[in-house]
């Protein structure tokens, strides 16, 4: 017969797991994303940018990056008590969308992270979460603190449904990413209550 050690203790459940997807082009700032928000040594599998990815992979015309995601960003974050989140980052680059279907499989939600001065690398990740139905919102990266283009211009360009919020976000700073996380569930709270 076992006995517990604490019989008068409360039973405390484990938080539920919700997985999210952090999506966009290549160098917006995705791997930075999970980094600041993780409160695990985040898993990423960055790998050096060749010769050959010159005129395929074009960072920012002031960015240093000299490495890129080839699979994927893993972290987590407790949200409190009920609730953590596992966030799985999408490579950037067009040949390894074939990752998608089983990165996304299973998320609730998902951050679209694009840079304002380039649009077009976030085009697919757009379509890809309004043809799947998976609630997400987009998130302009603040390249330090500016915004190329207004939020309005950006949801314009995207041709973004109303309904998906498009927000302004510092892929560096904790907070920010936390409050942007938020809206990402939100979203996915709207849509379950109107199931």
């Amino acid at each position: 017969m076992a006995y517990a050690l604490f019989p008068d203790a409360p039973l405390k459940r484990p938080p539920v797991p919700v997985k999210i997807i952090v999506a966009g082009g290549f160098g917006v700032g995705k791997t930075t994303t999970v980094r600041s928000i993780s409160e695990i040594a985040p898993l990423t599998t960055e790998a050096e940018m060749t010769s050959v990815a010159i005129g395929v992979d074009e960072p920012r015309a002031d960015s240093h990056k000299t490495t890129t995601t080839v699979a994927m960003d893993f972290g987590c974050v407790t949200i409190d008590e009920t609730l953590k989140l596992y966030l799985f980052g999408t490579p950037g680059q067009d040949r390894f969308g074939f990752m998608w279907d089983s990165l996304v499989n299973g998320a609730l939600g998902a951050l679209v992270v694009a840079d304002s001065a380039r649009l077009n690398d976030c085009y697919q990740s757009v379509d890809y979460f309004e043809r799947s139905g998976l609630p997400f919102a987009v998130a302009v990266n603040t390249f330090d603190g500016e915004l190329t283009h207004e939020l309005t211009e950006v949801r314009w360009a995207l041709a973004v449904n109303e309904r998906v919020p498009v927000i302004a976000f510092d892929a560096r700073q904790r907070s920010s990413v936390a409050d942007a996380l938020l809206v990402v569930l939100e979203q996915a709270l709207n849509k379950v209550q109107t199931l």
